[in-house]
């Protein structure tokens, strides 16, 4: 595996240690000495235009993605080219677990709109983590994360009714972006109406219904990509039928 360039500190000004995010990621775990070895094999200058991918399925897996700015969306196509959208990603997130298992990436991670990631080589971070229990402990905490909002999304699709799936998503959504310290009322939906139809198993015509539906109910006011929640325990009551 080829190795990331050490990162240039006093350039840069933007580390683990200084940045926004750090209680979202891996260096929530550690400090000091270990933190700035954590510093020093991180690239997080990389800037990805709409459409440019992070990485490709069937691709060698070298590194994680820690997204800084922006989203991403994953996905996968099938042997018959019937694409499906995996999951949407916020700043804080990690990306690259897919690969785990055969060091060979199963899905695509798209940028969204203008995102910036940081890179972590995974040989290098396993290196840190032997020397760092902490780390190694914190890796596993943000797996587990990864792994439970898969599981939401499995419930999610459960649901029968479309207006739950729409629901349970800006529910996450809302709180995804609390724990970001933003305004969990307050949505912008990066990824377009047919991602977002594909990812909840429903067709684009049906999304637009029960936007307009939820916007008459007084729960929602929507303003193209912008989604203010106006009455969040009316929300709740929806994700439950």
């Amino acid at each position: 595996m080829t190795s990331a360039p050490a990162l240039d500190l006093v350039q840069l000004k933007k580390t683990c240690s200084d940045c926004a995010l750090q209680d979202l990621c891996l260096p929530s775990a550690i400090r000091g000495d270990d933190l700035r070895d954590l510093d020093q094999i991180v690239t997080n200058r990389l800037v990805f235009d709409a459409g440019r991918a992070l990485f490709n399925a069937g691709t060698p897996f070298t590194s994680l993605y820690v997204v800084r700015k922006g989203s991403f969306k994953t996905w996968q196509s099938d042997e018959n080219g019937n694409l499906q959208i995996l999951g949407f990603h916020l700043p804080g997130e990690i990306l690259g677990f897919d690969a785990l298992m055969d060091e060979v990436h199963r899905c695509t991670a798209e940028a969204l709109e203008t995102s910036r990631a940081c890179r972590i080589p995974y040989d290098q971070l396993q290196s840190i983590c032997v020397r760092v229990p902490e780390l190694q402990k914190q890796l596993m905490k943000v797996i587990s994360r990864e792994v439970s909002n898969d599981h939401e999304h499995l419930v999610m699709m459960g649901r029968r009714q479309a207006m739950e799936r729409l629901a349970i998503f800006l529910q996450s959504l809302s709180h995804r972006r609390q724990r970001l310290g933003q305004d969990p009322t307050h949505l912008t939906l990066s990824m377009s109406r047919a991602d977002l139809a594909n990812y909840l198993g429903l067709v684009v015509e049906t999304v637009s219904r029960l936007f307009t539906r939820m916007q008459e109910m007084g729960v929602l006011e929507v303003q193209r990509k912008e989604v203010t929640i106006l009455d969040p325990d009316r929300l709740c009551d929806l994700m439950n039928g």
